[in-house]
Order: C-alpha cells, then structure tokens, then sequence
C-alpha cells in the first residue's frame, strides 16, 4: 500500500538532528521565547526574504493576529478565495470582519484577479490570499489592483513555503505573509506551529505584543493580546528541517515532473506557468467521477486526500456569515483529488502510481 503520506518516513533522513535539538532545548531549560524561537524568526526571515518574522503558535492565530493588528475598521470587508481552506475565513470573521467570496481560476485553485472587482464594495478593505497546493497566487495583478483601490493585502502562505512568482517569493507581496508550520507542511513542524513575516517596523511590533498578552515587558500590557508563542522545542526542530527546505522542494518538484510527464490525458492537471516556482505541497488534480476514482486507487494499492471535500459556503459553521451561489469553487471541491508527493515518497512510488492510473484509462477515459 502506498500512503498519502507518513510523517515518520518524512522526517526520518533528519531524526538525529531533531532529535539532538529536542534534547538541546529541553536541557538547557529555558522553553518559551528563548534563543531557539529568535534564532528561526532570523533565519526564516533570511531565507523568505522578509524583514521581520514572528512566531506564534499556529497557522490560524498568525492570520488572526495579523488582521488585528493591521487595525481595520470594525465590520470590514476582506476579499477571500471561496474554495479556501477554511482557516482563512475563521481568521478574518475572529478578528470582527466580514469575508467577502472571491471565485478562483478552476485551473489553477487560486483566487482569480478578474473576479475581484466585483466582489468589491464601499466596506472593502483588503485583501486575502491564500497560495493554495504550494502555488503562488498572481500577486503583479493582485497588488496592482489593491494599490489601485488603497487595500490591505494579507498573503495565506500555509500551502506555500519557499514558493515564488518571478523569483520573489510568497509572503513578501504584501503588507504580512501568514505561516503554518502543521506537520504536513513541506516546512512542517512536530506539532502545531506558526509565523508571521513582514516588512512594516510597525506591523511587526504590534504583532509581537498582540502574541504575547499585549506585552512585550513582563507584567506591562500595552494592547488586548493572547497567548500565542512558537514554543523553543518546535523553533529548534524547524531550524533543523528549514535547512533542508530547499532539497525537500527540488525532490517534490522531481515527483512532480513524473506525474507532469506519465499521468494519463483523461486526469485534469494543476496548470504551470514559466515565471511560477511551484513547491506542490499538494498535487491536486480533478476528475469528474473523483470518488469512484478514488475508492478505485484505494483497492489498487495507492490512497489519496481531497483537498477540501465540502467548500466554506457549505460548511455549517459559514451558515448566516457566507452565502450565495460559487459554482467554481463547487466544481473544484467535488472533483479534486490529491495524490501522494511527500518527501518520504520515492521515485518507485510515483512511477506505480502512474502505472495504475494508466491501467484505469478504458473505466475512467468517459465521463
């Protein structure tokens, strides 16, 4: 049986060195905000291009903290892809604002920029993008037409670590680039963890105070804040795996290409673009018999994920906050279906998966 994914086998070519960090952290003794946690926010700022990184505890809390602290009116309208995760939607109604839909573009699952004009009104503040399957979002034409209109950019980069557009790469488009550091990521920690990088002094002062009670001095609170750290023992193991960050890519990439070159014409494949660096945290392809073609994998030895089975206007929770009719982000929730590419996978992996969906064509070829 091939997995979607094992995490002991992702992180198995660096266990010594995670573990020596676990141990380096838990014997020195200090495990909240220390030198592991200050370490990583320099290193990861280096590595994407930032100015500033903070951590905090988890992808979500970055978006939500972030939305606070760029301070928008009460009730504000921030613009959302309506096939996101819905992570994204949950940050921006915590943090008192509306989300308003955005339609993606069906072939790449990313927020289309032809579609946010209409989705436009007087309420509308700013922007939130999420880089969905480890694709970067257009952001020339997004932040052309926020800078038109005065908005707010956001970027979700939970899907997205170490990827560009004409070399530039996510989280650095706009005013604050949102990071989940989830295990599954392909910057994954060993539990639940988070950051938040950007460019704007003020921005990231107020986000060090929002993260930490609203204060940045012990027992003086300046802001109405939450506990929300990047512990020292996940810090020192994500120093560990963001030095390999770079070599985990090219091998998802490699994985990539297999599939590019060797699936079969009747599977819809993500679109590629020459000035996009895609890092295929997911490799989501469609088919409009998903399920079957799903289940039909299972008992041929592969499994596989959706990404994401029911949409956020569908979600019982979105009941009273989203509503209307989003066709495309419909169509991508009932046809999606993500094959495995992690870095435990093999060549070997992905060449037999190739070979059992080729063996599917005659029951799969007609729609």
């Amino acid at each position: 049986m091939i997995e979607y994914e094992s995490l002991v086998n992702s992180n198995a070519a660096y266990m010594a060195d995670l573990e020596s960090a676990a141990s380096r952290v838990i014997r020195g003794g200090w495990y909240v905000l220390g030198q592991e946690v200050g370490a990583f926010e320099s290193e990861f700022a280096q590595y994407v291009g930032a100015k500033h990184c903070i951590g905090v505890a988890n992808g979500l809390d970055a978006l939500i903290l972030t939305i606070e602290a760029l301070d928008l009116p009460k009730g504000s309208e921030i613009l959302v892809a309506s096939n996101t995760y819905i992570a994204t939607i949950l940050a921006i109604v915590r943090a008192g604002h509306k989300p308003v839909l955005v339609e993606p573009d069906i072939e790449t699952y990313n927020i289309d920029p032809a579609n946010l004009m209409g989705a436009m009104t007087s309420k509308t503040r700013a922007i939130c993008v999420t880089h969905l399957f480890g694709k970067s979002c257009r952001m020339d034409a997004i932040g052309e037409f926020a800078s038109l209109h005065n908005l707010r950019l956001i970027e979700d980069c939970a899907q997205s670590h170490g990827a560009k557009l004409r070399g530039q790469m996510t989280g650095t488009f706009g005013d604050a680039g949102c990071f989940s550091f989830y295990p599954t990521k392909n910057l994954g920690a060993i539990g639940d963890a988070g950051a938040v990088v950007t460019n704007d002094d003020a921005l990231a002062d107020r986000l060090l105070y929002l993260r930490n009670y609203g204060s940045k001095q012990k027992y003086v609170n300046n802001y109405v804040g939450v506990n929300s750290r990047l512990d020292e023992i996940q810090a020192a193991l994500l120093r560990v795996k963001l030095r390999h960050l770079d070599e985990m890519t090219q091998h998802k990439r490699a994985m990539a290409e297999i599939y590019f070159r060797d699936l079969p014409s009747w599977l819809n494949l993500p679109r590629r673009r020459d000035d996009e660096y895609d890092v295929f945290h997911i490799f989501g392809v469609r088919h409009a018999r998903r399920d079957e073609l799903r289940a039909w994998l299972l008992e041929n030895g592969v499994k596989t994920e959706v990404h994401y089975p029911i949409p956020p206007h569908k979600q019982k929770a979105m009941q009273g906050t989203l509503s209307g009719d989003w066709p495309i982000a419909d169509e991508l929730h009932a046809t999606e279906l993500s094959l495995p590419i992690s870095v435990g996978h093999t060549e070997i992996d992905i060449h037999a998966i190739c070979g059992v969906l080729n063996k599917a064509t005659l029951r799969f070829l007609q729609v």
